[in-house]
């Protein structure tokens, strides 16, 4: 009898398996705990083994600190950073010199009635720096490719639309 290979499992077999670790903690405690919606800090830290810890807090709209990085900043830059290293790793590969390259990027957060809030859309503005001489049409299009493979795009339910300037 014929035996039927489900390649999708086999391949997810395949594939490397990386492990990531965080600690986040609360510091907000203003001495009442969370007695009210009021009554505490919405400050934490968060620390990986080895590396400066980040002081964090809520965006202002929801009582956080306006001079701490929040969650969604955090995302957001997640989304860019990404984006980044892939597209750099892309143009390692097909002889494109990368030497400068920054991104200005912007994210779309909906909030419900309830409360409850997603992003429904983030627009990446990279802007790359060529040396002379490099492909710009191959250089543009590898943002497209990159965006095929990097790791966090690949885990969101919502577009990221790409807006290179290349010189």
């Amino acid at each position: 009898f014929p035996v039927t290979i489900n390649w999708k499992l086999v391949n997810w077999f395949r594939m490397k398996e990386h492990e990531y670790f965080t600690c986040v903690k609360w510091t907000g405690n203003s001495g009442q705990g969370t007695r009210s919606y009021k009554s505490y800090e919405r400050s934490h830290e968060l620390i990986v083994e080895g590396k400066p810890t980040l002081l964090l807090s809520s965006d202002p709209n929801f009582r956080g600190d306006s001079k701490k990085l929040n969650p969604e900043e955090l995302f957001l830059c997640s989304i860019s950073s990404c984006h980044m290293l892939w597209y750099l790793h892309l143009c390692s590969d097909k002889g494109i010199v990368v030497v400068e390259y920054s991104d200005n990027a912007k994210g779309i957060m909906v909030e419900s009635e309830t409360g409850a809030g997603k992003f429904i859309r983030v627009e990446l503005f990279p802007s790359v720096l060529l040396e002379k001489d490099s492909d710009k049409e191959l250089a543009f299009n590898l943002h497209q490719e990159a965006h095929r493979y990097y790791f966090i795009s690949i885990s969101l339910n919502f577009d990221v639309v790409i807006n290179p300037l290349i010189q």
